[in-house]
């Protein structure tokens, strides 16, 4: 057993070793394509992205589940591959779980628990996870991660930065520089599921008292760097309610949006990765009440002064302030700012804070089929940049812009339909820069975490 278990292990690195030349050669071809005027077909670009992924976990899965989150982003055929990318990506065998297991927690790791299902019950882009029982009768979520997925992650990073370096030689109109830096770093944190326990702790301080989202709660007992052990949360798919009543689904709205922008405004936090399966919808007798987040690998924490440059963006926007929106564009990171660029950014900012702008009751995409949803908005973005640009992206903006997509793919799915403006305005009507500063460092004291920088 121990043999086919090595040699199993041999496999994936070599598939990993193989994935640069696969993922290069689509690439390759679907620029060529593009740069010759004919897209081709996107059934062979589909099937030879899936070729090229097969099951392997790690960054690029995230990013499949990222195109996933947004309704109709990509044409159909692209869309049935990265679903099946994610939900055909092999399991860890029972025999291997337990060799695991016994790295974690010790050769009697099974004495720790009541009972240990073998089988996983989920699986996440860098781990798996498997449903226990603790001897004082709680249920568990038991996070397992993936052999080797240290070199395994500094591989795709690898590949992706030569992708972003292609696509800059292609069309530098943006300078990705840095986003590929904050990939990498956002990436290489989730490897320690240790700092993912402590980022539990501060969502947990943050949201354990609201009653519309619940947080997990940890079993630092059970838990090590590569092993992450909490309460497991009862609770049903949020696309289960897409045909429920418009007053659940509001609800359920609400619950998501507070979720997301309460920790952000009030404390400078954010939850980068906001995806379908990272979210349940929990009940009380029946009734939705409120949402589960069970995913924690993805946090950002931003210094308050850029939180303060988000609220004067909205708030420049919202009142056509000009001087405002220059001003938080800087202190964002952009530089060398022309008021024509600050005109093309503003066209994005405009449809990213959209339906915070609109001061009346309706959906996120507000009309627009889900297919088309943003679409008209990036072209124009990428055609004026290719005139006006090239600009450089600051760090800062990579998973605030990727965590306000994947809410409002989140939404759309959803279908609730709310005034989003008043909602805002009430949660940032008594925001003070300095006040977030102090919440926030009281509260990473707390929980052990590092301060923004």
């Amino acid at each position: 057993m121990v043999d086919d278990e090595a040699n199993r292990f041999s496999a994936r690195a070599a598939r990993y070793a193989r994935v640069g030349a696969n993922i290069g050669g689509v690439a390759a071809r679907m620029a060529g394509a593009r740069l010759m005027g004919n897209n081709g077909r996107n059934g062979d670009h589909a099937a030879a992205l899936s070729t090229a992924l097969g099951g392997l976990k790690g960054p690029l899965m995230k990013v499949a589940q990222l195109m996933a989150t947004i309704p109709d982003l990509l044409p159909p055929e692209f869309a049935d591959e990265l679903q099946k990318l994610q939900s055909d990506a092999p399991p860890m065998g029972a025999a291997f779980v337990r060799r695991r297991m016994v790295a974690e927690l010790g050769p009697d790791w099974q004495s720790r628990f009541a009972s240990f299902d073998l089988k996983p019950s989920a699986a996440a882009s860098l781990g798996q996870v498997h449903q226990a029982r603790a001897h004082d009768g709680e249920k568990l979520a038991c996070k397992l991660q993936y052999p080797d997925m240290a070199s395994a992650v500094e591989a795709d990073l690898s590949q992706l930065d030569i992708l972003f370096k292609l696509r800059r030689r292609m069309d530098n109109s943006i300078d990705s520089t840095q986003i590929a830096e904050e990939i990498g770093a956002r990436i290489r944190e989730e490897l320690d599921y240790r700092h993912e326990a402590k980022n539990a702790a501060l969502y947990q301080a943050m949201l354990g008292k609201s009653g519309l989202v619940r947080v997990p709660q940890l079993r630092p007992e059970l838990s090590t760097q590569r092993l992450l052990t909490m309460q497991w949360l009862e609770g049903k798919k949020l696309l289960d309610y897409k045909g429920a009543s418009l007053e659940t689904r509001n609800d359920i709205g609400r619950a998501m949006f507070h979720a997301w922008w309460y920790p952000f405004s009030t404390f400078g936090v954010i939850h980068g990765d906001p995806h379908l399966g990272n979210y349940t919808v929990f009940e009380e007798d029946g009734v939705p009440r409120g949402i589960n987040l069970l995913d924690y690998g993805c946090v950002r924490i931003f210094p308050a002064q850029f939180v303060n440059a988000v609220v004067d963006l909205y708030k420049g926007l919202r009142d056509d302030n000009q001087q405002q929106i220059a001003h938080a564009y800087e202190v964002w990171g952009f530089k060398n700012l022309r008021p024509d660029l600050i005109e093309v950014l503003n066209l994005w900012a405009k449809f990213i804070f959209g339906p915070l702008l609109d001061d009346r009751v309706r959906t996120i995409a507000d009309g627009v089929k889900p297919s088309a949803y943003g679409r008209a908005e990036v072209y124009k973005v990428h055609q004026e940049l290719k005139r006006k640009g090239p600009v450089l992206v600051p760090r800062e903006f990579v998973f605030m812009d990727r965590a306000a997509i994947g809410l409002g793919g989140v939404f759309l799915h959803l279908d609730a339909r709310l005034n989003f403006y008043q909602i805002f305005n009430e949660m940032i009507e008594n925001f003070d820069v300095n006040t977030v500063a102090e919440r926030q460092s009281s509260l990473l004291q707390q929980v052990g975490l590092q301060a923004a920088n």
